[in-house]
C-alpha cells in the first residue's frame, strides 16, 4: 500500500512537471513569435510576391507583348490587375494580393510597436494611427482603386515616417539618421516620378529599391533600437542647473 501511494505520488509529480514544461514551451514559443512577427510576416510577403512574379503572364511598359515578369520594366502593380499588360488573365493576382496583405500587416505591426518607444504621447499616437491606417490603404492598392489608395497610403505613411525621422535625429543613432535620409530621398524620388510621370523608364527599379530600403529601415528600427534611444537627451547646462 505504501509503495502504491509512493508510485502515485511520483506519477503526479511527473505529470505536474510535464504540464509545467508544456506551458513553458507554449509560452516561450508565443513570446518568440510575437517578437519576430514583423520579420516573419515580411519574409512570407516577399516569398508570395516572388511566387506572383513567376505566375505573371507577361507584358510591361517596355514591351506589351513580352512573356513573364520583367524586373526592370514591370511595376509591382502589374501583378494586381485582373489582366496582365499583354491582355492574358493575370494568374499572379491571388499570390500578389496575399503578399501585400502580409506586407501591410507586418508594417502596421511595426508602426504600432515602434510608437511604444516614443516618450511623447501625441507623437506616438500619430506614428501609430497614421502608420497603421496607411497600411490599410496599402493593401487596398491591389484593387481597381489602386491610384487613389496609393495617394492615401503615401500621404498617411509620410506623416508617420516624418515623425519617426524627427525622433531619430533627436537621438544618438547616427547610422539610423543616414538610413532615414536615404529612405526619405528614395521615397520622394519615387513619388515625384509617379505623380509627374517623369522618368517612368526608371520607376520600376526605383519602386523595388524603395521596397528594399523600406524593409531595411523597418527591421533596423524594430530590432536594433530601444525606447531608451528616444528619451530626451539632457544637456550639460540642464544638469548643472539642477545641481
Amino acid at each position: 500500500m505504501i509503495k502504491l501511494e509512493a508510485g502515485l505520488k511520483q506519477a503526479n509529480q511527473y505529470q505536474l512537471s510535464s504540464d509545467k514544461y508544456c506551458i513553458f514551451t507554449v509560452s516561450h514559443s508565443y513570446h518568440m513569435f510575437k517578437k519576430y512577427a514583423i520579420l516573419i510576416g515580411i519574409i512570407i510577403a516577399l516569398l508570395l510576391l516572388i511566387v506572383a512574379t513567376r505566375y505573371y503572364p507577361g507584358g510591361s511598359q517596355h514591351d506589351k507583348g513580352s512573356i513573364g515578369y520583367d524586373w526592370k520594366n514591370n511595376y509591382l502593380s502589374n501583378l494586381f490587375g485582373e489582366k496582365a499588360v499583354n491582355g492574358a488573365p493575370n494568374t499572379a493576382r491571388p499570390w500578389s494580393a496575399a503578399g501585400m496583405l502580409f506586407l501591410a500587416l507586418s508594417w502596421a505591426l511595426f508602426f504600432i510597436s515602434f510608437s511604444k518607444k516614443i516618450p511623447q504621447k501625441s507623437a506616438a499616437g500619430i506614428i501609430k494611427y497614421f502608420g497603421a491606417g496607411a497600411m490599410i490603404f496599402t493593401f487596398l492598392a491591389v484593387t481597381p482603386l489602386h491610384d487613389i489608395m496609393v495617394t492615401l497610403a503615401s500621404t498617411m505613411a509620410l506623416v508617420s515616417i516624418f515623425y519617426i525621422t524627427v525622433f531619430v535625429f533627436k537621438s544618438k543613432l547616427h547610422l539610423f539618421k543616414i538610413l532615414s535620409v536615404i529612405y526619405m530621398i528614395v521615397f520622394y524620388t519615387c513619388s515625384f516620378s509617379y505623380y509627374t510621370s517623369s522618368y517612368l523608364e526608371y520607376l520600376p527599379i526605383l519602386q523595388k529599391t524603395a521596397l528594399v530600403i523600406t524593409i531595411t529601415w523597418v527591421l533596423s528600427l524594430q530590432y536594433f533600437t530601444t525606447a531608451a534611444d528616444f528619451q530626451p537627451i539632457k544637456n550639460f547646462t540642464d544638469v548643472r542647473t539642477k545641481e
